[in-house]
């Protein structure tokens, strides 16, 4: 059953349509593997066992049907994924980790799970989230905390942590996490996988709670989480596309860049952004993916754009004091229901005066600022290489750690994602190394807004050289 599970997603579906697997075969064996592992992992909140059982026998039914047309068959046909439970799955709760939506039960498909289900995904359930996905570590009082497969004293991260641990543990064979300030990438880097922030727009937030509005419009996105590129890249194509309910989507065409132009495309990587020191093996994992791309036949050079501490500050000003604005009010006069986590959070967010219209004009017109300066630094470097974060996956409940002589806070641990949403740079998360303990260490790969191809062709190259996945101890 676990050779079935680990199985890429792209592999599944072939040999699915190959008829040497059938998509019963393979819903039967993720099954088994939640029960087995979801106890300890606390990954999935909500299995919806039979609805995919039902699911993977009407796909089987198409294949016999379609003897002579296989290929018409949906690129994801009989792949049995999971959702966040942030995003709206018609009949499965959609509560993000809050008891204020304790028992919502979504009424319809967001719009990207409506195009998962048409290109043949097979929806499992729905997976654990910190309260409101503000945090980088998954815990709440509707179900508790979520552990990493690699270790269960430590956190998957946030606020995707339920989808990294179901896709790291072969318990989904990917899925779909939302990232604000690192929310795909880190769950990605701590617990081994691949995972893609998209551009804002590219892949509609439409069916997303809380609503993607306001400031959280520039900097949250929707994206695809994997154990291997090549299944983001699939993931990618069938979820992305303009939707109404989005207002930053844009029709911008799937286009993939030949291997000219791929190699064409240069690098430029930083191993710290000069503020926050990272762990001795994270600079080595990026010293290593900037070599194997240079062994590949791109044209490597070290290269440290400024603005990141503009950018790491306005980004505090949207996600962390906005995002307290928005929140605190919906508490009132139900403080008893809010996670220790979340109040952590709130905590921070109040430590500056709330937002004037004035302040909040000046970070908005900051911000297009800071954003002209950086693309323009990218017009000589279309694509950077740099840390995910400070550190791999860390204790439950730790809150600062000693990096070279220097106390790293919470909230600065994770600035090499932050600076991304609030700049609108796609970007995605492939594995590279490992901490002396064991753990994954992943290395981050950013493009120019829309050029989510050229990320994702920059993620295959180095991924081949890289290595393969790595199965967990606790998987």
């Amino acid at each position: 059953m676990n050779d079935l599970t680990f199985l890429p997603a792209v592999s599944m579906a072939e040999q699915v349509r190959k008829r040497k697997i059938s998509p019963v075969e393979l819903v039967e064996a993720h099954l088994a593997q939640i029960e087995k592992l979801n106890p300890r992992l606390n990954a999935f909140v909500q299995v919806d066992a039979e609805r995919a059982l039902r699911s993977a026998r009407d796909a089987e039914n198409a294949i016999m049907r379609k003897k002579t047309r296989v290929k018409t068959l949906g690129p994801l046909h009989g792949v049995p994924i999971s959702i966040k439970s942030s995003i709206s799955v018609a009949g499965l709760r959609c509560e993000a980790g809050t008891r204020l939506r304790a028992g919502f039960i979504a009424r319809q498909d967001a719009p990207l799970v409506a195009r998962l289900k048409n290109a043949g995904a097979i929806i499992l359930g729905v997976t654990n989230t910190p309260e409101l996905l503000m945090a980088w570590e998954t815990d709440n009082l509707l179900y508790g905390r979520t552990n990493s497969p690699w270790d269960l004293e430590r956190t998957p991260g946030g606020s995707s942590g339920g989808e990294a641990a179901a896709i790291a543990a072969g318990m989904s064979a990917g899925g779909v996490g939302s990232d604000g300030g690192g929310s795909i990438r880190v769950p990605a880097h701590f617990s081994g996988i691949c995972g893609l922030k998209p551009t804002p727009g590219r892949i509609p937030a439409t069916g997303h709670f809380p609503v993607s509005a306001g400031p959280f419009a520039l900097l949250g996105v929707l994206g695809p989480m994997a154990r291997t590129v090549a299944d983001l890249k699939v993931l990618f194509e069938v979820m992305q596309g303009p939707d109404v309910g989005d207002t930053c989507s844009a029709p911008v065409p799937v286009r993939w860049p030949n291997a000219k132009e791929v190699r064409n495309l240069r690098v430029g990587y930083f191993e710290d952004d000069g503020r926050t020191p990272v762990t001795g093996e994270t600079r080595a994992a990026v010293h290593t993916a900037a070599s194997a791309l240079r062994d590949t036949g791109f044209q490597v050079e070290r290269f440290r754009p400024e603005g990141l501490e503009e950018a790491r500050q306005l980004w505090w000003k949207f996600f962390v004091v906005a995002g307290g604005m928005l929140l605190q009010p919906m508490f009132k006069g139900r403080e008893a229901d809010l996670s220790p986590i979340l109040k952590q959070f709130l905590d921070w967010s109040s430590v500056q005066p709330p937002h004037t219209g004035r302040t909040l004009l000046d970070a908005w017109i900051r911000r297009d600022a800071a954003r002209a300066q950086f693309f323009s630094q990218m017009e000589h470097h279309p694509i950077l290489l740099c840390p995910a974060a400070a550190i791999p996956a860390f204790r439950h409940g730790e809150r600062s750690w000693l990096i070279e002589g220097k106390t790293v806070d919470y909230l600065d641990a994770w600035s090499y994602t932050e600076f991304f949403n609030l700049l609108g740079n796609p970007a995605a998360v492939v594995p590279v190394g490992s901490s002396s303990q064991g753990f994954p260490i992943g290395v981050q790969i950013v493009g120019r807004p829309w050029e989510e191809e050229q990320v994702l062709s920059v993620a295959s190259a180095l991924e081949k050289q890289c290595g393969a996945w790595k199965i967990p101890p606790n998987a």
